[in-house]
């Protein structure tokens, strides 16, 4: 016999792996953005003056 899963239950898993999710694309963000104005500064550090 298979039981059946409450509404509760699997948004509750799911819920959770909305979580996980929205925070790698927020970590990952974050570091492409910080990346890009690092790349930024080096570029302005070693432009020709």
């Amino acid at each position: 016999m298979s039981r059946r899963r409450t509404r509760e239950e699997g948004g509750t898993e799911r819920r959770a792996e909305g979580v996980w999710l929205r925070v790698f694309i927020y970590v990952f963000g974050t570091h492409l953005f910080a990346g890009f104005v690092w790349i930024l500064f080096y570029v302005g550090e070693h432009a020709k003056k």
